[in-house]
């Protein structure tokens, strides 16, 4: 899915955004509303989303596996959104024969990456004065099921518990599965932040353990929070970056863009 969009003008205007790139509670998911009255001096915008299976990894040998797992330069099987933004809006009250809009600026944005247990949200309200630009990108590597019913990771390789190929059955011991969670990028969610606001904002992104631990009763262990409230008149610039296991190395925008 990719959507560019270029918009200026003077009027009301109320638009919402959602993706998704698996159902229920996994993949990466994007909401973006937005809402308000008055003049928009600059707004583009463009956004892409796919869940990509690009090759057969049961085929691999061993090293092979191995150094996809440590540098994940080839062609897994990803899920990915790219998201960038640039707007500028000025609030005042319009009237046309329809009736009169009067409402401040909203701006919402949350991005969740279910594989690594991260999330972001960055949202404006009562926005006199919006100027904002963010690029968000997110990443992530899945899970799926092997031929004797074992939960492994993508990518299915064909060897055995302690490395040896194994007529292309799956047999992975815990021990295995935890060096291979120990030393493969997972996945990641990166953003870049620039606004200047006169109005609130709240800002937000929390990390956490994809998968309940008994350690703490059944809960999802927490590994970090940030939440920040603002009202007034502020200028913000905040880059995140919300790796899963391992280092996942850099990320970049996929696409060309059509200028």
């Amino acid at each position: 899915m990719y959507e560019k969009a270029n918009i200026k003008g003077v009027g009301y205007k109320n638009v919402e955004v959602i993706i998704s790139t698996q159902h229920g509670f996994s993949g990466a998911k994007l909401v973006e509303k937005e809402s308000g009255s008055g003049n928009v001096i600059l707004q583009k915008m463009e956004i892409e989303a796919e869940r990509q299976l690009n090759k057969d990894y049961e085929s691999l040998h061993f090293a092979e596996w191995q150094t996809w797992c440590d540098y994940p330069t080839g062609e897994p099987n990803m899920d990915y959104i790219n998201f960038t933004k640039e707007a500028e809006f000025e609030y005042m009250p319009v009237s046309y024969q329809t009736g009169t809009y009067d409402q401040k600026w909203i701006e919402k944005l949350c991005v969740q990456n279910y594989r690594i247990g991260a999330v972001l949200t960055e949202m404006y309200t009562h926005a006199e004065h919006l100027q904002k630009k963010t690029d968000v990108k997110t990443r992530l590597y899945g899970f799926r099921y092997g031929e004797d019913g074992d939960f492994i990771p993508e990518p299915a390789v064909a060897f055995g518990a302690n490395g040896e190929e194994n007529n292309n059955k799956i047999h992975l011991s815990d021990s295995f599965l935890g060096a291979y969670d120990m030393g493969c990028c997972t996945g990641v969610l990166e953003a870049n932040l620039n606004a200047q606001v006169i109005g609130v904002a709240h800002i937000g992104w929390m990390s956490r353990d994809p998968e309940p631990s008994a350690l703490v009763k059944g809960r999802h262990i927490e590994y970090g929070r940030s939440v920040e409230d603002l009202t007034g008149v502020f200028s913000i610039e905040k880059f995140i970056q919300l790796w899963g296991n391992s280092t996942c190395g850099a990320i970049s925008v996929d696409w060309l863009p059509c200028l």
